[in-house]
């Protein structure tokens, strides 16, 4: 049996995040990994609906509450000091624990294919 040590981060609530759904896939121009760099911009309007834009494209949401939600976990190992006396040697135990450091009980999804955002191009004369 695997015991996990888990503990909060404090007495306060724990911080709330969202899980952002997109349909279809996000590709960058340059080869590389998306995770670190910034994506697009998250808005709100005065409705309370998320609208993503992602470079020339807009797309718009809603913010539903998830069945079950999920919490966020930072693992941490630490090394402790155990000395045998019979042995009279010293040995090394890493002791591993999870921290929870968030909760996430909404989603912001986003079904509609992404709109291009185009603005109003002068015509010459």
């Amino acid at each position: 049996m695997v015991q996990l040590l888990i503990k909060s981060v404090g007495s306060g609530a724990l911080k709330e995040w969202f899980m952002v759904e997109l349909q279809g896939q996000i590709m960058s121009r340059h080869d590389g990994d998306l995770a670190g760099n910034l994506i697009g911009d998250l808005h709100f309007n005065k409705k309370g609906v998320p609208i993503l834009i992602i470079g020339h494209h807009i797309l718009y949401g809603k913010v539903v509450d998830m069945e079950k939600p999920y919490i966020v976990l930072i693992k941490e190992e630490s090394q402790t000091a155990m000395e045998d006396v019979a042995m009279e040697t010293d040995h090394s135990h890493k002791t591993r624990h999870f921290t929870v450091n968030a909760v996430i009980k909404r989603k912001l999804q986003f079904k509609t294919r992404p709109k291009p955002i185009i603005s109003n191009v002068m015509k010459k004369i």
